[in-house]
């Protein structure tokens, strides 16, 4: 008589397996197996695979594979998802505009241009890498019950960390202009100014820090 849940041989008559302890049912032809089970194979030396789930009784085990949900997403973790991505989005925007204007035998002409943040700032692309490093880490906790790389802290640690890093950035970014206003000798004056750009990459890289650091701050026990 074979075990129905192990597929271990179980003595004729015996109520129960003496390997896994699963109640047989009666009637079973040794041998035989009862409707809807399926025998396991034999494991190499041997021994036996884990026991199968069947529909009426057990829990299926859950898949190791990337199954994407954004229910595993807290809320902080969704704010800092969106405000990531619009960071990325931001600078290829006019982060700064010049105005340049001279006056030539009495005429003064003028005119204007803008440069997006990466094209001032040449280390905005080290935020665009981290940026979109933010995005992988919430990706692959969206898409696996447990994070699938071994971290020495946890992945609320790391994101506040890469987030942090971008906010400093883009701070320094915001406040160091890549020229000075003025006039030469020669009658050319330059006027450098923040493109909307840049209020919008400083206000994500903003929002993508501190919903991570909020629930740190907050008393315990409220």
């Amino acid at each position: 008589m074979v075990c129905s849940n192990c597929g271990s041989e179980v003595a004729a008559g015996s109520p129960t397996c003496a390997r896994c302890g699963a109640p047989q049912p009666a009637g079973v032809a040794p041998g035989a197996q009862a409707h809807g089970y399926q025998q396991q194979n034999p494991a190499p030396g041997g021994g036996w695979g884990p026991a199968p789930t069947y529909g009426g009784g057990g829990q299926a085990p859950q898949a190791s594979g990337f199954n994407f949900d954004i229910s595993r997403w807290q809320r902080a973790e969704q704010i800092t998802g969106a405000a990531s991505l619009l960071l990325i989005i931001s600078l290829f925007l006019p982060w700064f505009t010049a105005s340049v204007s001279s006056t030539i035998a009495g005429h003064t002409i003028s005119d204007s241009a803008s440069a997006s943040g990466t094209t001032a700032h040449g280390y905005l692309w080290l935020v665009f890498f981290i940026a979109l490093a933010v995005l992988a880490v919430l990706v692959l906790q969206a898409g696996f019950s447990q994070f699938p790389i071994n971290l020495p802290f946890g992945v609320p640690a790391l994101l506040i960390g890469l987030t942090g890093v971008n906010l400093l950035l883009v701070l320094v970014a915001f406040l160091i202009k890549p020229g000075t206003g003025g006039v030469d000798t020669t009658g050319l004056s330059v006027s450098i100014g923040w493109g909307f750009g840049a209020f919008v990459g400083l206000i994500c890289a903003i929002a993508a820090f501190v919903p991570l650091v909020l629930p740190s701050t907050r008393p315990q026990g409220r």
